[in-house]
């Protein structure tokens, strides 16, 4: 019954609405200047509406991340992973990684796995949203613990607490490249504030803006000790210098390259649906059957089967084991020859297909529309915090589609 609800209001774009007044509220309060900047260089950010969960899907989804995080703590697992990653696995830090982003298709056959983020964005953006929401009237229950802004600051300090003990921590680093011209930069914005009403230092930098001293990793003239790492160099190869002050371990680094190797490598896809491998590890059979409902087989894509993979393409998405963002992610059905050529030089793997589910959206000054949706968990340390969609239309997820973006996920049923 919850999964037929769920179907009902997802296909009424009337159902529920964002107040996006009570948004811009919210937005506003965190400062003019980021509110301009989300008014204007974001305008797809925040949905129109709610998505709506069953709670048979709810569920599922949670068994899937407990299944994996259990498989993850096995000694078999890190062997296997070393094998095949060496350089990220030398240094294994305390820290567990925040954000890990667990990526779902939800429809009629279930919730599907379709990857797994080590530093997976929107967390401070969705919690902003469901803040500016709590008044509005909606069917369902939100999908998040309370006082997530709480709950996210406790989670930093716990990765500090791991590394360094009861030190004070002072200085945080939140790192990417060219950190103001990034997408979600507002969300940067929003950590610093986090921090700082925390009265933690908080500095958004690019990576150039690093100088490793004698005591350690600085930044901006002041010693660093933790970075909030927003990289998509997942392995640090084209930054030696944090990698350096992470694997000598002079400042702490969350997420890791540690951590990306044992979750978000999308070659661990391959073997998390593989029954056999997963035995052989020593998984329980009640483990294997949650990952195998849960998860679509993949498989790495080699050039010796090319003419197998070119008549089953239609059955598969294609993406490249070390992406992010949907980048040069591919549905088999809609891929051309020449791109396919590409696939096949290696580098890629395959996922059996698990349509998105749907949400109809009425954005203003459009005709009503039916939208895609994926549903992203945001874990720390086992432990769901939040639950949040992204609502789009095209092959993969964006913030180009008007009545889209991250919209507030409501639990029926």
């Amino acid at each position: 019954m919850s999964a037929e609800l769920a179907a009902k209001l997802n296909g009424d774009c009337h159902a529920a609405v964002v107040d996006r007044g009570a948004l811009d509220r919210a937005l506003r309060a965190q400062g003019e200047e980021l509110y301009r900047r989300v008014s204007e260089q974001c305008p797809h950010l925040f949905a129109a509406v709610p998505l709506f969960v069953s709670a048979a899907h709810m569920a599922q989804m949670r068994a899937v991340v407990e299944a994996v995080e259990r498989v993850v703590a096995m000694p078999a697992w890190h062997a296997a992973v070393q094998q095949r990653s060496p350089g990220m696995t030398q240094y294994a830090p305390r820290a567990r990684g925040v954000f890990f982003g667990y990526d779902f298709h939800l429809n009629a056959d279930g919730a599907h796995l379709i990857e797994i983020n080590t530093n997976a964005g929107g967390a401070l953006l969705n919690a902003l949203l469901l803040q500016s929401q709590r008044d509005v009237e909606m069917p369902g229950t939100v999908a998040a613990c309370e006082d997530l802004q709480q709950v996210f600051l406790d989670m930093f300090r716990n990765e500090w607490r791991l590394e360094r003990g009861d030190a004070p921590l002072q200085t945080v680093v939140i790192l990417d490249e060219r950190p103001q011209e990034q997408y979600l930069y507002p969300e940067f914005v929003l950590v610093q504030q986090l921090f700082e009403r925390a009265g933690i230092a908080a500095l958004i930098a690019d990576p150039s803006e690093l100088q490793m001293h004698s005591d350690g990793l600085h930044c901006q003239g002041r010693k660093v000790d933790l970075v909030y790492n927003r990289l998509t160099d997942f392995s640090l190869q084209q930054h030696p210098l944090l990698n350096e002050a992470c694997s000598s371990n002079q400042v702490v680094l969350t997420p890791h390259p540690h951590a990306y190797a044992l979750y978000a490598d999308k070659r661990n896809l391959e073997l998390l649906t593989e029954a056999d491998s997963l035995r052989a590890m020593g998984v329980a059979d009640s483990t294997i059957a949650v990952l195998q409902a849960g998860i679509p087989q993949a498989r790495v894509v080699r050039m010796d089967d090319s003419e197998h993979w070119w008549r089953e393409r239609k059955q598969w998405f294609f993406k490249p084991a070390s992406g992010f963002g949907s980048k040069g992610a591919y549905r088999g059905d809609k891929v051309t020859q020449r791109v396919f050529a590409e696939i096949m030089q290696g580098g890629y793997i395959a996922q059996r297909m698990a349509s998105p589910g749907e949400r109809m959206v009425c954005a203003e000054g459009a005709e009503p529309a039916v939208v895609k949706s994926d549903v992203r968990c945001y874990v720390y340390n086992e432990q769901v915090q939040l639950v949040a969609a992204r609502l789009y239309q095209g092959q993969t997820t964006n913030f180009r589609t008007a009545g889209g973006g991250f919209a507030p996920v409501r639990i029926v049923g």
